[in-house]
């Protein structure tokens, strides 16, 4: 089935800029578009949308508006909806998280931008087209982060992390030491270092070694998350627990952690991180 991205915008000259280079980029992409929300759910009921791009502010319903109508629809809850704003305030960037936003773009914003915005969010379904003459590259991209090696844990912000176990398969070359990541569990304790798998405006996952202090559900979490020229503290708690591998010798572990921080300086910046 082919790639479908859904671009509303009020102004016609936006929707058909986004259009071109969504069309350059992305192999047999099908683009649609809407001039504002109402129209977008008309479009979103004739035909499933992997990936919304839209305008925050539109007539008749804004982008915050019909990011709360599409996330109370059952079919696109876990959609990628990327808003698209000129406005500066920083109370933007935290209400378009808390609805369930899956990346923030501010106008004015590059071709290159756009792209590695959508190719982030389509790398996390799997539905990024191979480039052609690839014959079927890999595709799995983020979504395949759950079985990357535990042989080492990134380096952490100046302390050094507990030794990982030994490798369970190669990780990714796209994935590998992209970011580097440590967790806090307890102030008394040595930062604990991990491996991202997944990370997105609402929640990361990484795997760490079992002998290290793995916290318990619903504790609270700082994360330490950055790369060679930028990073940031984030607070979150523990969202889920689960063995790496499917039997009782596992020695790894994956830990899902939720934000919790209400700091848009902090999302903006985990924003350009993790274009």
């Amino acid at each position: 089935m082919a790639l479908r991205i859904l671009v509303v915008d009020d102004a016609s000259f936006i929707r058909d800029m986004v259009k071109k280079h969504l069309r350059e980029q992305l192999p047999g992409v099908e683009v649609f578009e809407a001039p504002d929300g109402n129209r977008a759910l008309a479009q979103l009921k004739i035909q499933t949308m992997d990936l919304v791009l839209s305008d925050w502010e539109m007539p008749n319903m804004n982008g915050a508006e019909l990011l709360a109508s599409i996330r109370g629809d059952e079919r696109y809850k876990s959609t990628p909806f990327i808003m698209i704003s000129s406005r500066g305030d920083r109370s933007h960037v935290i209400k378009a998280v808390q609805a369930g936003v899956s990346d923030y773009l501010s106008k004015p914003f590059t071709p290159d931008e756009l792209i590695a915005k959508v190719t982030k969010q389509l790398k996390k379904i799997d539905k990024l087209p191979a480039p052609p003459g690839s014959g079927g590259a890999d595709r799995g991209g983020v979504a395949r982060m759950a079985n990357a090696s535990v042989d080492v844990l990134t380096a952490g912000f100046g302390a050094a992390p507990k030794a990982a176990p030994a490798a369970v398969e190669k990780a990714p070359k796209s994935v590998k030491n992209k970011l580097k990541a440590q967790l806090r569990f307890d102030s008394n304790q040595a930062p604990v270092g991990c491996i991202v798998r997944e990370i997105s405006l609402q929640a990361f996952s990484a795997l760490v070694a079992r002998d290290s202090h793995v916290p318990a559900l619903f504790d609270q979490v700082v994360l330490d998350v950055g790369n060679d020229t930028e990073h940031l503290q984030l607070n979150a708690y523990v969202h889920s627990l689960q063995a790496a591998e499917s039997r009782p010798e596992s020695r790894a572990v994956k830990v899902v952690l939720r934000f919790v921080d209400t700091e848009a300086s902090k999302f903006e910046l985990l924003s350009r991180l993790i274009s």
